[in-house]
Order: structure tokens, then sequence, then C-alpha cells
């Protein structure tokens, strides 16, 4: 699959019913190739906000950190665009995608022990979309001022206190952080499939410092199921610890908001993605990073859990997809259904044209007969935060409606083929913003 999907290495791992498995196959990079294995180390990007979240709670049951309490009851400094959001925003509603702005927001602060400060401090320009607990939306900067709430609970740079409160009890001696530390170690870098057929290292390797509560990290196969087992066992490490109390852990993997349509879930619990397959919840969280992708799903009621890291785009997602699609048919009989789109007339399609906009992308929509076809323009603000590796554009994607649901779509083909989103309308029925990779765009004016 990954020879035909042409990415150049790739690790899976699987455990269920307390077995682990797993797979490798390829090389580190294709400028100096080393074999995949079970050392081997890849970025695995958003999972990394999980591991926020954790050492949050585990200073929620020392009564240091209140879920509902307001950002401000730990830092006091926090300024943003609207200061109504910033006296009332929450904690609970960093980790669940709920702050409402503006959040695929990358700069970079350097990389002294004052990253995340410099990083907060830059939040203030961030637009507010939305109310604070009006609607989903995936906020990589809320995570980082996650990561600050860390500093400033425990007096310790935030990687002193993820080691100390998630790493070190649960086991992970192959999950790092610094370059410095994963350069000792054998590690892939990240790849794109050119036009022409090529295959380029792409570069900067590692995002910036302040990027490391979103999702800085690389890990191993063997430590990414390790995570897996100390969520599949409520928070009780390998030898028995139990680290974080259960009702806590549960609380995790169950709704504190609802995202129907939404790509990534039907609801978000804290920081953890929940989806119902064939009557099964189902608990993800993948990641992505320059030319890495990971994905990472389980079954609680199954004792499961997959895993998937792989080292190229575009083709990085649809591994992951079929690898999540294969383990549950294959280990638990689950099929996954993908929706069939039904045709609509171009007229009926014309409301939905136009462009879209975060902070990040553009989104272009255009009518295609009976389809629309949606456009990634990357901004020049994330070309300078990410490197000139990130001013890529995918070929744009068939998108088709989906019956019974009048503004719910799903991509037809493509590398992101079977991901969903919706659109929204304002208080005239008007189409207000789309809904897409879990990201909420407002439309833009004209």
């Amino acid at each position: 699959m990954a020879g035909e999907l042409e990415i150049p290495g790739v690790a899976v791992g699987v455990v269920h019913d307390g077995q682990e498995r797993y797979a490798f196959h390829g090389v580190t990079s294709v400028d100096n190739p080393l074999p995949v294995d079970d050392a081997t180390l890849f970025q695995f990007g958003s999972t990394g906000k999980t591991y926020t979240s954790v050492a949050l709670l585990r200073l929620v049951e020392a009564g240091k950190v209140d879920l509902h309490a307001p950002v401000r009851t730990y830092v006091p400094e926090l300024k943003l665009r609207d200061p109504h959001v910033a006296e009332t925003v929450t904690v609970l509603q960093l980790t669940n995608h709920t702050a409402g702005w503006d959040g695929d927001y990358f700069g970079d602060t350097g990389e002294g022990d004052d990253a995340l400060a410099r990083y907060v401090e830059q939040m203030s320009e961030l637009q507010q979309i939305s109310p604070p607990g009006f609607i989903v939306s995936y906020n990589n900067a809320a995570l980082s001022l996650a990561g600050r709430i860390i500093e400033k609970v425990t007096g310790q740079v935030y990687e002193r206190a993820i080691k100390e409160l998630v790493l070190d009890p649960v086991g992970l001696e192959s999950t790092l952080f610094f370059p410095n530390d994963v350069m000792t170690r054998r590690f892939v870098v990240g790849h794109r499939r050119e036009p022409d057929g090529t295959i380029k290292v792409l570069r900067p390797w590692a995002m910036a410092r302040s990027g490391n509560p979103m999702g800085g990290m690389a890990a191993s196969a063997p430590d990414q199921i390790r995570w897996a087992r100390f969520h599949l066992d409520l928070g009780r490490t390998a030898d028995g610890t139990q680290l974080v109390a259960p009702e806590l852990m549960e609380r995790m993997q169950q709704p504190t908001v609802e995202s129907p349509g939404s790509d990534f879930a039907d609801a978000v619990g804290i920081s953890w993605f929940l989806t119902d397959v064939a009557g099964e919840r189902v608990v993800a969280h993948g990641g992505a990073t320059t030319g890495q992708y990971a994905g990472f799903a389980m079954v609680p009621a199954r004792r499961f859990a997959v895993i998937s890291l792989t080292n190229a785009e575009p083709n990085g997602p649809a591994f992951n997809r079929r690898i999540r699609t294969w383990a549950f048919q294959t280990y638990l009989g689950i099929e996954q259904q993908t929706p069939i789109p039904e045709p609509r007339s171009a007229d009926a399609l014309a409301e939905y044209a136009g462009s879209y906009e975060t902070v990040a992308v553009i989104l272009k929509l255009t009518v295609d007969h009976d389809h629309l076809v949606l456009d990634y323009e990357p901004k020049p603000e994330l070309i300078a935060q990410l490197g000139e590796d990130a001013d890529h554009r995918e070929p744009p994607m068939p998108v088709g409606m989906l019956p019974g649901a009048d503004d719910r779509f799903i991509v037809t083909s493509g590398p992101y083929a079977g991901s969903k989103g919706f659109f929204t309308r304002d208080a005239s029925g008007h189409v207000s913003g789309i809904h897409d990779h879990g990201r909420f765009a407002p439309r833009a004016t004209a």
C-alpha cells in the first residue's frame, strides 16, 4: 500500500486485547536512506494535543487547575482581539476547539524558554471568528495557550513539565521534543511527491518551539502504542500505577461539545475526537507536520487501537485512512461506510460558490456541472511561518453534496477522499461559512 501511494517510509502498530503487532516499510529519507524499524522516530503532530490535555488533567486532579475556570485565572496577562473573550474563555474551551479565534497561527517566537510567553503575546492579533463555545473549529493556537497555562502553574517550561507529568511516568522513553535529542536516534524526514513524479525532502524539519503544545513531538511506533494502552487502561501505566483518576481519563473520551457533519468527529471530548462507527465509539486524533502524517484511533470498548506514521505528502492521509479501515475490518469486523453524494444542478450549487478564508488559507469553491470543486491557496503569512516548502497547492478536490443533509458534503477523490464537512448559514438563510478539515472558515466579503 505504501509503495502504491509513493510513501518512502511508514510504521503501523495495532494493540488488541493486550497483544501488540507492528509492521514497518521503506526508508527514513530518500536522500539518506535507512530502513524504518521499531526504533525509528516520526513526528506525530497534533496527536500531541492529547499529551497537553493529560498534563492539564494531572493538574486538575492536584487541585491546581479548574477546566471551567477562565484562562486568565492562570494567565492573567492574556490579551485577545476581543477583550470579552479574553476575560471569559475557559480552559476546557481551549482543549475542545471551541475558543473561537482563527487558530492556525504558527508564529516562530524563537527557541528560548520564553517562546510560549511570546507566542501568547502575539495571539492578541488573531481574528475572533465565533463566540467561545459556539462551534467546533480546530484551534492550534488554543493548545499553545494551554501549554502556557501548564508553564504558569508548574513554574517550569512546557517541555520539562510534560516530561515530568506525562512522558516519564508513562514510560515514553522514545518520545522527544527537541531536534538535538531526535538527531541522536534514527528518524524520518518529510517528503512530497512532485508533479513530475520525483520525491522531494521537505524543510524545515522541525516546527517552531511555540508549537510544541499543539504538536511538536516525535516518537517511535511502540511509544505511540504505549500511549494508546495508557488511554485504554484509563490512566494506568504499564507498571500498574494509576497516574490519573479513571473518571478523569474517561471524561476525556466523553463528548463535551457536539460537531455533527465535521470531518474529524461527531463530537469532541477533551482533545479527543469522538465518532460512532457501526455502533462503536471511536476515539481518535491524528496529526500532520511538514510532510509527515500520523493516524491514531482507539475503540475502547473492544480494547483496540491502531496507529500509523508516514513520511510523505500528499498521500499520507490516504494511507492512514486505508490502514484504519483495514484494521477495523480485520480485527473488529467493523465496516466503515463512505456516504455516497448526490448530483445537484449547477443552479442549486451556485449559492455555495465563492471564497472562504482562515488565517492560513483561502478556500475557493466553484461549480462544475453537478458538483463543486474545492481549491486551497496558502496565504503568504502561512508560507512565511512554515517555510517556502509550504508554498504548495494540492490539485483541486471534487466535492459532492450528501443526500438528506442539504449543507453537508464529502470529498469524492484524491488524497482526502472521504473527508467531510458542511456549510453554515446566517440568520437570513444565506451561506455564511464552510466547515472543512475541522475548521470554520467565514465567507470572504467582497
